[in-house]
């Protein structure tokens, strides 16, 4: 198992295909994750890793911008809020 919060975009991009059992390189940063098969049972099971990490998140910011960029965007801010 990765490590529960990413410390790149790129390891966040490879989280994310993880879940969808995809290629990370069959999405991109821009794309909006619904679209290329992401539903609420695997975007839960990255919100509670994500958690379990130190991260305050829920469904809701998630599901707000569900793109790799949106995603990495509320990861920095989060990690930048638990280090405070």
């Amino acid at each position: 198992m990765t490590a529960p919060l990413p410390t790149s975009a790129a390891e966040l991009q490879a989280q994310i295909a993880e879940v969808l059992e995809e290629p990370a390189d069959s999405f991109g940063p821009d794309d909006d994750l619904i679209d290329v098969g992401l539903d609420s049972i695997r975007l839960m099971t990255l919100v509670e890793r994500w958690r379990s990490g130190g991260a305050r998140l829920d469904f809701a910011d998630l599901a707000e911008d569900p793109t790799v960029n949106g995603w990495w965007a509320l990861l920095t801010a989060a990690r930048q809020e638990a280090v405070r």
